[in-house]
């Protein structure tokens, strides 16, 4: 990734190819990822077997679209970089075809081989009155 923003299209590429090596390559070997249900992983092979058995389960059929909406430089090599991501599943999924809205905050760090992700925390949208699940208009 040649720039912070760039996170949207590669995360979303490595999603939508169920490439696990390069949704890993993305980031940080000492990254952390917060998955959308507050599960915690740090490293890049637990990054990777986090999502690896979903991807050949019940997100075998999924894709994801994101859309940076902000990005902010911190220092020379630090970014922030938030994101609306829209995950939609299949047939797979035990609850049949849905889709889900997230916000995804990933810290970026700038390394010899480009932007990397140091930290992402991907956040599911919800009515904070009933917790029920939102779409974005």
């Amino acid at each position: 990734m040649t720039n912070p923003e760039d996170i949207a299209e590669s995360f979303q590429n490595a999603w939508n190819s169920h490439d696990m090596a390069a949704l890993g390559s993305l980031f940080c070997e000492d990254a952390t990822f917060v998955n959308r249900f507050g599960h915690f992983v740090q490293g890049v092979p637990e990054i990777i077997a986090l999502h690896a058995p979903i991807h050949q389960t019940i997100y075998s059929d999924s894709t994801v679209s994101n859309e940076v909406f902000h990005s902010k430089v911190l220092s020379g090599d630090v970014a922030v970089v938030h994101c609306w991501s829209r995950l939609t599943v299949g047939t797979a999924h035990p609850a049949g075809p849905h889709a889900v809205d997230t916000m995804i905050l990933a810290v970026m760090r700038l390394q010899s081989n480009g932007w990397l992700i140091l930290a992402l925390e991907n956040v599911t949208l919800t009515n904070p009155r009933t917790g029920e699940p939102v779409l974005r208009a």
